[in-house]
Order: C-alpha cells, then structure tokens, then sequence
C-alpha cells in the first residue's frame, strides 16, 4: 500500500507544542510526543515546524535515530511533491556562503600548515558548524593557551649525531601498532563541516596509519565509521555516560560486536556539564523566531547551542568506585580516560590498571572550563610528582598540537602520542577527506623535519642523544599585584629506546 500523500499546506499548520510536523527525506513526521524528551530542548523542532527540516537534520544525526526515538505510528505519509513551494532566494541563503568561482577550496597541497587549513575551512563551511567547531568556554583563555604553552618549551639541538634513520611507528596500549604517534581525538559533528563525515577522516587516517577515536556524538554510525577501515586500523570509542544508563548499555554493546575495529572505549570525564561556548550559544539566537517550548519541559540555561544540545542528558554523577566496575560489566575493552588535568588524578588513574590502560591529558579543548591547565603543565605535574605512573599506563595528550615540534616535545616529556580534534574537523571543513589527508600529511612532515634538523631525541624515534628542555612556567598568587615568575626548568631527558629519565627538575620562584 502506497504512503498517504500529504499537502505542504497541511503539514504547515502544525507548528505549536500540541502539534508538531516536520518533514524529513520526503516523509512527514508527527513529533508531538518526542518534543519533551528531545536532548536538545523542543525550541530547536519547534523552529523548524511545519516543513522539511532534512538540510538541518541529517548532518547532525545518524541513520537510526528517527526509527531509535520515534513510534512507527508518527510517521504519517509522504510529502506530496505537487504542493512543495521552492523558498525565495533570500530565505534559502540563511547559512550559505556566497558562491562565486573564487570561493571553492584551493588545492590541498598549496596548505603547507594546519592555520591556514582552518583558515580554509572558515570560509567552505556554514557559519553554525564554525561557531561550533571554533568556540570554546568563556574568555577561549584554556584554548589559546593549550597551543601558547608549546612557544614556551624550547629545544636544544645538538650536533654530529646521525640521524639517518627515523622510523614513526609506536604502540598505544602495549598492543596495537600506529605509523604515526599522532590520532584523532574525538570530535563530533563532523558532517557538519563535509558530507564526508567521520568516515572520510577514518579513510585519512587508513592512508597515515593513525589511530582514530570516534566521538559518542558522531554524526554517522560506528558501523558506516569503520566499513571501509583497513585491516589492522585502530579505533576507539568515545563514551559519554548517559543519566539513562540503559542507552550507554546498548552502544556498548554494539561496539564490542566489533572487536576487530574498536580497540578501547574512551571515558570522557571533564564535561560533566556543558561549558558556557559564547559563540556557539550565539549562532542560535540568528534567524530565531519566538516559539514556545513544550509543557512541563526542564528550563535550559544559555543560548541552546550545538554544544549544549550534545550534552542533554549525560550523566554527571560519575566516580572512581562507581563508574568504572559497571564498565567492566559492560564491556572487556581496556579503558582510556580522557580529561584528567592533574597529576593526582592521573595517579589514582595508574592504581585502576589494567581495567585503565591510559588517560589523555586534556581540557576538552578549551570547551568545558576556561583557566583550566593545557595538558603539557599536566604533563611536567606527573613527571615531577609521581613519575612512576608511565609505567603503568599510557599517557596521551591533546590540545593545542598544531606543529611537528609541539609534537616531539609532548613524546619528548613522556607522552605516547598526541591528539588532534579541531584540526581534523577544519581539515574536512577545507576538503573533505582529502582535507583530513593534508592535515595528517602537513603534521607527519613537520615533525620528520624536527629530529633532521634539530637533532631532537625522542623514545620514538629511538635514537640515543640528549635533550635539554627549557620551559617558563607563570603563576599567580592570590595576593594584590603579586606576580611570581618561576625560573627555567631544565629537563635534561636521556633517550633510550622507549625510555626517558628525567635527571633534574627544578622550580625556584621569585617575586617580581
């Protein structure tokens, strides 16, 4: 029996919280019941009420979720064809940019590094996946100075060592072999920026031989992700932890159907709450019209961004005794934890070994809470103050990374590898996969040129030199116009294999 067709005049009538249509692929939906348990609040359907909604649906949302959260009964026809009136010129431009022979991508190879792919992606993609990607917490004071703390380490190259062979291969969990020990962090959204999606970065990071972790709040399946992944690759899979355990239950389950792809389940901990994203509460407030939310809906701090959208519904009552033996019940995955920014979380993270395999140091990128630490001071906290945790777990970074130096001082310090989030997105914002492909390509060719021309030592590279490191650490006291200036602190870091020891690590303050 043929779907019933239904006029665009009909489905037009429906736009309040008694009775809400949209249209979606050509079907009409009725989604008054859904409008109160939608994660990002009612205001963002009621919006688009009353007619096709697919442009701002579908890349933000992977196959299933329609049939995952609606009843079969919703849908209720087809959209009849002969009705639809194509919008005005000036109505259809809401998020477009303006298109000219001067406005697509130039080619991928003429993007020497990873500012001016953004720089690139700014001007490809809708302003509303910019204000998502780009945005962070506040003052954006955390996301500048994940990638400022970097000009602060410097590098002692040395001399008349051969440095012939240089081989970027590693081995992330004690197990599983990458060609580069640079991955993708988990970054959600991405079909916002290019249909390519998620899997267009898992194609990139096949040609690179990069590990992958796939955002909980990807916008494409895990299983469409990995289709096409090459034998071997390496994946994780990003969790957010759900006030409605039952549905972190199920995705568990689907990922560890796929022992062959994913490798570890990725616990994000520092978002317990959304941060306060300026600039992408911003962008909802354009083009808004005045619409009521449903009845008995939870009032929502703020703007509505993207952001806060995601993070509807995850669960912040998370704790060490808790959490992590009801993952062990759901999944035989290790378990990597991402966000910890202090060296006495990363401690109490060793003793949860083997069940945790590694942590990432991390701030979120900025985007959870401004003024917290980038992940290099986390990093120089753990060398100092409990350095036996590197043998227990992994250490990771991410934040900030934008050149091949950065990353050889992370691994130099004692990282196994780094992460790349935003720079993955811009990269497929500038062009697609091929976009992704360039950003890993840049970074692989930056940090090859370190260790030729400045001689840097690094575990992975296995090369047996030394290394000073010096970097300035600031601080502030709280007293009136108090402001202490710490004097260098020399790492001097030997080589060895996979080994580093630090031999002297020192901070002496003065007052300024």
């Amino acid at each position: 029996m043929a779907d019933k067709l239904i006029s665009a005049e009909e489905v037009a009538k429906h736009t309040n919280p008694d009775s809400c249509w949209v249209v979606l692929y050509g079907n009409v939906y009725d989604i008054t019941e859904f409008l109160p348990s939608h994660p990002g609040g009612s205001k963002i359907i009621l919006q688009l009420a009353g007619r096709d909604a697919t442009e701002e649906y579908d890349p933000i949302h992977p196959p299933g979720t329609l049939e995952e959260n609606l009843k079969p009964e919703a849908k209720l026809g087809r959209i009849d064809p002969e009705t639809i009136v194509q919008p005005s010129s000036s109505a259809a431009k809401e998020e477009k940019k303006p298109e000219s022979e001067d406005d697509g991508p130039p080619p991928m190879e003429s993007l020497l590094n990873l500012d001016e792919i953004e720089q690139v992606a700014k001007k490809q993609i809708s302003e509303k996946a910019w204000a998502y990607y780009y945005s962070a917490s506040d003052d954006l004071w955390s996301k500048t100075n994940n990638n400022a703390v970097y000009r602060d380490i410097l590098l002692r190259p040395r001399v008349f060592l051969d440095c012939t062979s240089c081989d970027l291969s590693t081995t992330v969990l004690g197990q599983h072999k990458v060609d580069l020990p640079i991955f993708v962090s988990p970054a959600a959204m991405a079909r916002l920026g290019h249909p390519d999606g998620e899997q267009g970065i898992a194609r990139a990071c096949a040609k690179f031989g990069a590990m992958q972790i796939i955002s909980n709040n990807a916008s494409m399946t895990p299983e469409q992700i990995v289709a096409d992944a090459k034998p071997g690759q390496t994946f994780g899979w990003q969790i957010y932890v759900q006030n409605d355990r039952a549905k972190s239950e199920a995705m568990l389950a689907r990922i560890n159907a796929m022992p062959d792809y994913f490798k570890f389940i990725c616990l994000t901990l520092d978002a317990p709450v959304p941060g306060k994203r300026e600039l992408d509460e911003k962008q909802n407030f354009k083009n808004l019209s005045k619409v009521t939310s449903s009845a008995g809906e939870s009032t929502r701090p703020g703007g509505g961004g993207v952001g806060q959208q995601l993070f509807w519904g995850t669960a912040s009552d998370l704790t060490w005794k808790i959490t992590l033996p009801w993952l062990a019940k759901h999944t035989k995955l290790p378990i990597v934890l991402k966000g910890v920014q202090t060296h006495e979380d990363a401690y109490l993270a060793s003793k949860y070994a083997p069940q945790v395999k590694a942590v990432i140091l991390s701030n979120h990128g900025g985007r959870a809470l401004d003024t917290a630490p980038p992940a290099m001071h986390t990093l120089l906290e753990i060398r100092k103050y409990c350095p036996d945790v590197f043998k227990h777990i992994d250490i990771w970074v991410d934040g900030g990374i934008k050149r091949g130096t950065d990353v050889v001082k992370a691994l130099a310090l004692g990282a196994t590898a780094v992460g790349l989030g935003r720079a993955a997105l811009f990269g497929l914002g500038a062009g697609g996969q091929a976009g992704v492909e360039r950003t890993l390509e840049s970074m692989h060719v930056s940090f090859v040129s370190t260790p030729h021309r400045f001689v840097v030592p690094l575990p992975i590279l296995r090369l047996p030199l030394y290394l000073i490191v010096s970097f300035v650490v600031w601080s502030f006291v709280h007293q009136k116009n108090a402001t202490i200036l710490s004097d260098h602190i020399f790492a001097v870091v030997k080589t060895m294999g996979h080994s580093i020891r630090i031999t002297k690590l020192t901070i002496t303050f003065q007052t300024v």
